[in-house]
């Protein structure tokens, strides 16, 4: 297992952001875990800007295949007084493989207050809960779960996860980290949860400035809303252990099976 801050610790400084090596225990498939990418490409960003307001959404093309010794790299597209819109790609010998647009918005004063956003619907795990870990030699590792099976639809998950490591992370970094952990939705409906499957893209709204959460748990939750042609379209939630919304997010995945 080697923690987030490790790998941004031992990073080298290029112009626009950094070079970074990804352990074996990130890979996902031949590529690296998408949420770690996410997750560095955030970094990117507040590096180059270290006054940000708070983030509010990224939308992120999974491009290409990336391992080893990657680049990092963030441009300002536009800033205004409310609004920061920042780019950061991720590049390997192969090319470039992840590109994010993170949007960065500060409160505004306003006559608009509505809520009603879901709650999470089970607890978080008790102190006694069986919970498990991934392989070392895959991303997984870097976790802890919590699984709930029941209730779940047939292209349905639910379950509690946290970083095994998270201290001395930036709570969005942290999200972005953890919001990708769940399988695409529809793999349950294929006989093999080994079944070859990429993510194209990733849409994440924040719908609260300053995220938090108790021991590390966060709510995921992913429900494919259609999957057929080896292309599925899913909709994902998180929640911190107070049961309050977090997040709500899009993603489309090809799926090779």
């Amino acid at each position: 297992m080697t923690p987030i801050t490790d790998i941004l610790a031992a990073a080298a400084p290029i112009e626009g952001g950094f070079r970074a090596a990804i352990p074996p225990d990130w890979a996902q498939g031949r590529t690296t875990y998408g949420g770690l990418s996410a997750a560095l490409a955030l970094h990117a960003a507040m590096l180059l800007e270290p006054d940000l307001p708070p983030l509010r959404s990224a939308q992120i093309a999974f491009i290409g295949p990336l391992a080893g010794e990657v680049s990092v790299t963030a441009t300002r597209l536009r800033r205004g007084r409310n609004a920061a819109f920042i780019q950061a790609d991720l590049s390997s010998d192969a090319g470039l493989g992840f590109r994010a647009t993170f949007v960065f918005m500060a409160p505004l004063a306003s006559a608009v207050a509505h809520d009603d956003a879901p709650r999470a619907p089970i607890a978080p795990p008790v102190p006694d809960a069986k919970i498990f870990t991934g392989p070392d030699d895959f991303f997984l590792g870097n976790f802890n779960f919590h699984d709930h099976k029941d209730g779940t639809g047939p292209v349905e998950w639910l379950r509690w996860a946290r970083l095994r490591a998270r201290v001395g992370l930036h709570p969005m970094v942290e999200l972005m980290a953890i919001g990708d952990a769940l399988p695409p939705a529809a793999l349950k409906l294929v006989d093999s949860l080994k079944a070859p499957v990429s993510s194209l893209n990733w849409q994440i709204n924040f719908v609260t400035p300053e995220p938090a959460t108790q021991d590390g748990w966060w709510l995921l939750h992913a429900k494919a809303d259609r999957a057929r042609d080896g292309y599925s379209s899913q909709r994902m939630t998180v929640w911190n252990a107070a049961g309050e919304l977090i997040a709500e997010a899009m993603q489309g995945v090809a799926i090779f099976a």
